[in-house]
């Protein structure tokens, strides 16, 4: 007969000793991310010279930061027509973590003098406080009279004269305006974590896409070659075939 007293004894002791066993697991996961800190202050480091080396080679290219923009999905969608008349002015985007990376970081935007703003420059700074908790201030936009793209209507006059809904995307710039939610500052991370890592493999996106093509082009024509060897060959088999026949009947 079961001593379910015992029993149940025995699984309160068990799950003691498995609380115990994760306060280990923890103390070594939080020692862990110390560890991983460490090294990626270390590597933040090392990666300065080759990104302002990089930012040096990128400036002999005409149009390259809004031609990245412009080739990536999510900021693309982002992007009206003089979002991106204004970013062609754009010369340099640079992107700093602070020193502990964990507080928050901050993406810079130079551009040369262009008729829609007073601004050499253009910042905006995330900061993750103790708690984890987002916020977020900017470079207040100095526009020029009648330029503010963030005012920008969302309606248009139609051939008839009538108004209609336009569907044009919410300014770009509006995300420099933008405080309301920092935690979900999508475009942020987008330029953070996945374009300045590597932004020339947004900026040759049409080129790997043209080649792409091309090479589809060259594959279907081999194909068509190949069809028309066929029918050929079965041409001649069926006249050879024929002349098989007239000669039995000869």
């Amino acid at each position: 007969m079961f001593d379910f007293c015992e029993l149940k004894k025995e699984q309160q002791e068990a799950i003691e000793h498995i609380d115990e066993v994760q306060n280990e697991i923890d103390r070594l996961n939080e020692q862990a991310s110390e560890e991983i800190l460490k090294v990626e202050q270390k590597y933040n480091k090392l990666r300065q010279p080759f990104f302002q080396k990089r930012s040096e080679l990128i400036a002999k290219i005409p149009n390259f930061w809004v031609t990245t923009f412009v080739n990536h999905p999510q900021v693309s969608a982002l992007l009206g027509e003089e979002d991106e008349e204004a970013l062609h002015y754009l010369t340099r985007v640079e992107v700093t973590e602070f020193e502990d990376i964990k507080s928050g970081y901050r993406i810079d935007f130079y551009f040369d003098e262009n008729m829609y703003f007073e601004n050499k420059v253009l910042s905006k700074e995330i900061h993750l406080n103790e708690s984890g908790d987002p916020t977020s201030k900017s470079t207040e936009i100095k526009w020029k009279p009648g330029k503010d793209l963030t005012s920008r209507s969302s309606q248009t006059q139609s051939k008839a004269g009538k108004k209609r809904q336009h569907e044009e995307p919410e300014s770009f710039f509006t995300w420099f305006t933008d405080h309301s939610d920092s935690g979900a500052d999508e475009l942020g991370e987008v330029i953070k974590d996945d374009i300045w890592p590597n932004p020339l493999q947004y900026y040759l996106v049409p080129d790997m896409e043209d080649e792409e093509g091309e090479d589809e082009e060259e594959d279907e024509e081999g194909l068509d070659d190949i069809d028309e060897e066929g029918e050929d060959d079965g041409e001649e088999e069926e006249e050879d075939d024929d002349g098989e026949v007239c000669n039995q009947f000869i």
